[in-house]
């Protein structure tokens, strides 16, 4: 009898062992906090660590009014290429070192960069880097408002800093952008163009200052870059069932190749990251003009399904 109770107790003991390491596996497979996001909580107990930068990426009225502490400010302008005669390029390589040198960031810091929306602005940040191979990066996840609501402090005080001699990697992969000339190309070719702004951009009823005019690229489909977030609530990252369910009807494959474009290459890196570092997908591309840059160009075709309107 003893010997009988001890099997049906072993037998039950594996059981909920095999439960519980389930339960684990679908845990994290559902969790967001994957790759480069970082959870708020995890965050609080490296904050103050040496090797921890803390990049505010938001506009600087935003930064003066409250910022988490120790955090240094940039914005998308700081990493803009100026010699094109359109706005939004990615900086080269010189001038991102030259602006992190100034800002006192040393290699092999560990950057947690935060914004309040929806990690779209982190994002593009997070995509830069990833180009030259700057990889020592986290994205605090609910930005802003989710470390206020995890009781995490908050000032208008400004740091001082010492200047540092910043190198990127030497020759680096550039390994999710696109030229236009590439994405020309793949209009008559299999890949998947994927457009993630506004439905009205989408179908020219509208577009953003800076482009010349409304419409999108031939060929595109369709998915806002804000659809993969809880945009009207707490702005965090959609649980992984459900970005599934939202990507995976236009983009049955992982082992699509897929070039995403935007306004100027800002949601669409958002989706870049969401696509390739949560669900996967193992050929993703940035268009970096994005439809600022194609719209500039007369010659390439383009669709629109509406007379277009200019919004800020």
């Amino acid at each position: 009898m003893k010997l009988q109770i001890s099997v049906i107790f072993l037998v039950l003991a594996f059981a909920s062992c095999q439960d519980n390491t389930k339960k684990t596996i679908a845990a994290t497979i559902n969790s967001p906090e994957i790759n480069y996001l970082i959870e708020v909580a995890d965050f609080s107990k490296i904050a103050k660590e040496p090797n921890i930068t803390i990049l505010d990426f938001r506009k600087s009225e935003s930064y003066q009014k409250e910022h988490l502490e120790g955090a240094i400010n940039i914005w998308r302008t700081d990493l803009e290429n100026p010699s094109f005669p359109y706005g939004g390029m990615m900086a080269p390589a010189a001038q991102i070192e030259k602006l992190f040198s100034r800002l006192g960031i040393k290699n092999g810091n560990t950057l947690v960069i935060y914004d309040d929306n929806g990690l779209c602005d982190s994002a593009r940040l997070w995509w830069v880097l990833q180009n030259y191979d700057y990889t020592n990066v986290k994205l605090l996840h609910g930005g802003i408002e989710a470390w206020k609501a995890h009781k995490g402090s908050v000032t208008k005080d400004t740091i001082a800093v010492l200047k540092s001699d910043f190198k990127l990697p030497k020759n680096p992969s550039m390994k999710y952008t696109l030229s236009k000339e590439e994405m020309l190309a793949a209009i008559d070719q299999k890949t998947i163009i994927l457009d993630t702004r506004s439905v009205d951009e989408y179908s020219g009823k509208r577009h953003k200052k800076g482009a010349f005019k409304g419409g999108r690229i031939p060929k595109s489909k369709f998915v806002d870059w804000a659809n993969a977030i809880d945009y009207h609530g707490g702005k965090k990252i959609k649980p992984l069932k459900e970005l599934e369910s939202i990507y995976t009807k236009h983009l049955p494959s992982v082992n699509d190749t897929i070039f995403v474009y935007c306004h100027s290459g800002v949601r669409s890196a958002h989706t870049t990251f969401v696509l390739t570092q949560l669900l996967q997908y193992k050929n993703v591309k940035n268009y970096d003009g994005s439809w600022i840059e194609w719209s500039s160009m007369n010659e390439y075709p383009f669709e629109k399904d509406s007379i277009t309107t200019i919004i800020n």
